[in-house]
């Protein structure tokens, strides 16, 4: 008897095993899930930036890591004593601010006898904070538009913020997010107020 030789094309049909691949697809979907719910986690809420300066201390110290929560505003507005990440003037070629707001859109700022006032109130300061030495242009009072928050470092004889003109009001536009979590160093690992 003569035995066939060489490739057997369609000659015998491969079962597929169905538990099989939908096992596969099980997993390829479950990796999916998970790869879309870290993107979401890591660019709303685990954006991470380092403190540059003595501005913010001693809420926050220079070089200390934090994580900026971008999602927040995106639902909501920033609120007075929230210490908000954002670019002076929407610079994308700058390093991010940290400093805490102050006064929300409508309000009206001011700053005298080196204290802070708001619609002519005594601001109350979530921080402990020194008296200011130099109002800026604070020193007349400050409408915001609509659009505009006015922020300050809590080392306030000590920051660059709006006080001086060339950062000024901030545009909800340039802000970024909510610091929420310190990261590093380790030792001041933790939740801000």
């Amino acid at each position: 008897m003569r035995r066939k030789n060489g490739l057997h094309f369609g000659r015998e049909k491969k079962k597929v095993n169905i538990p099989i691949v939908k096992e596969v697809i099980s997993w390829i979907a479950e990796i999916v899930i998970i790869l879309v719910i870290a993107f979401v986690f890591v660019y709303y809420i685990g954006l991470r930036t380092s403190v540059v300066g003595q501005s913010m201390s001693p809420t926050l110290e220079n070089r200390q890591e934090i994580l900026v929560n971008r999602f927040l505003y995106s639902i909501a507005d920033p609120k007075p004593n929230d210490v908000v990440v954002f670019l002076p003037n929407g610079n994308e070629k700058s390093h991010y601010y940290v400093k805490r707001v102050i006064g929300v859109p409508g309000d009206k700022v001011q700053i005298r006898d080196g204290a802070v006032y708001v619609n002519g109130q005594l601001f109350e300061e979530k921080t402990e904070t020194a008296a200011i030495l130099d109002a800026g242009i604070a020193a007349e009072e400050i409408v915001l538009a609509e659009d505009e928050y006015f922020v300050l470092g809590d080392n306030r004889n000590n920051s660059e913020d709006s006080r001086y003109a060339n950062i000024g009001n901030v545009k909800k536009e340039y802000i970024i997010g909510k610091a929420w979590f310190i990261v590093s160093p380790y030792k001041d690992m933790g939740f801000l107020d």
